[in-house]
């Protein structure tokens, strides 16, 4: 099965929430990885998402890598862009 992986930098203008995480994640640059897998037995070349993770920068140190929802990314981006 073959597969991809892509990396983006996300940014955040303000601190912000995502579901399913009580503490709010702080503003800035973060890394979002995404990886995928082709889809067999399609007579063209598709891929589904299987795994997206942000890498979330750190206020005072090592950061973490949290496993989310692309959706719930793109909503909070959202709700960023409007504040």
């Amino acid at each position: 099965m073959s597969k991809r992986s892509r990396k983006t930098t996300v940014t955040f203008r303000h601190p912000f929430v995502l579901r399913g995480f009580q503490e709010p994640f702080p503003a800035g640059d973060h890394v979002v990885e995404t990886d995928e897998e082709a889809i067999e037995g399609v007579s063209f070349l598709a891929y589904q998402r299987v795994l997206t993770l942000l890498h979330v920068r750190g206020k005072n140190g090592p950061g973490m890598t949290v496993t989310i929802e692309p959706g719930d990314l793109d909503a909070a981006l959202e709700r960023d862009a409007g504040q």
